[in-house]
């Protein structure tokens, strides 16, 4: 009896603790449902109390009903593709270079002092200023709105990557060399996996700019894409197709933004 008895007890914390886990499982896989909802009931309501025309605001029925027409004709599939191809090599390269330069300013306070006049007036200067200049040099092609979308991820990435390899601990460094690394093992070993989460904390809000730097390519000059669907949809004042392309580009960030999420909680499982 008393061996049943502590088994109970001892079993007791665990069950509790189980049963909390999933709990905040659950209220985490149903709240971004509840506050869709909310969304959805706010915008009706505004509807229904004619708060504004139809125009301005349309009702969430004509959207969806928009959605499903430009889903049928194939132009969302279009111009949504477009943005993502753009969207995805400007990540690329934006990540790749701000990185790269990163590290190497991470590296040599020489090179910082060089480079850090040029690199905060450019951070300073709105994406949307660089979009004309690049078009006029590189066309009106994806080329230019790939450039703009790495400008825009450029700069979080080489800060992010700065910070991460210069919060490397000092003891972990002399106890590399002491163990006589390379200067590989200390990139590879070391540098690298101290720096992860602050790299891949900047790729998660870097993912979505990237979205944002594709866009104002499209909005400047392009003929395919949704920034120019929006300027169509604009010039049309078809306030539902502008709804549907806000929601797709949405969309479009909140994937990036999860898939970078999953790949850092796969890459640092060993941090926690």
């Amino acid at each position: 009896m008393q061996a049943e008895f502590l088994n109970e007890t001892l079993h007791q914390p665990r069950t509790r603790q189980r049963v909390r886990g999933l709990r905040r499982i659950s209220l985490r896989s149903v709240a971004p449902y509840v506050t869709l909802l909310l969304v959805l009931g706010l915008w009706q309501l505004v509807v229904s109390l004619e708060l504004y025309p139809t125009f301005i605001i349309p009702p969430p029925l004509a959207v969806l009903e928009k959605f499903r027409e430009v889903l049928v004709d194939g132009r969302l599939w279009l111009h949504a593709s477009t943005t993502l191809t753009q969207t995805l090599a400007g990540l690329g390269f934006g990540v790749t270079t701000g990185v790269a330069l990163g590290y190497l300013i991470a590296k040599n306070r020489t090179l910082e002092a060089l480079l850090s006049p040029i690199i905060v007036a450019f951070q300073a200067t709105p994406v949307v200023a660089y979009a004309p200049l690049l078009i006029l040099w590189f066309g009106s092609g994806m080329t230019s709105k790939v450039i703009t979308s790495a400008l825009i991820v450029f700069f979080p990435m080489l800060m992010n990557t700065v910070v991460g390899v210069r919060t490397v601990p000092a003891p972990l460094r002399e106890l590399m060399r002491s163990l006589r690394a390379t200067p590989w093992q200390m990139f590879t070993r070391l540098e690298v996996p101290a720096a992860l989460p602050v790299l891949l904390s900047g790729l998660k809000v870097s993912a979505t700019l990237a979205v944002i730097g594709a866009v104002v390519g499209e909005f400047v000059s392009a003929n395919a894409g949704l920034g120019f669907l929006i300027n169509v949809a604009r010039s049309q004042f078809d306030t539902a197709l502008v709804f549907v392309v806000m929601i797709t580009l949405a969309a479009i960030a909140r994937a990036l933004y999860g898939v970078v999420g999953l790949i850092e909680r796969r890459a640092l499982a060993w941090h926690t």
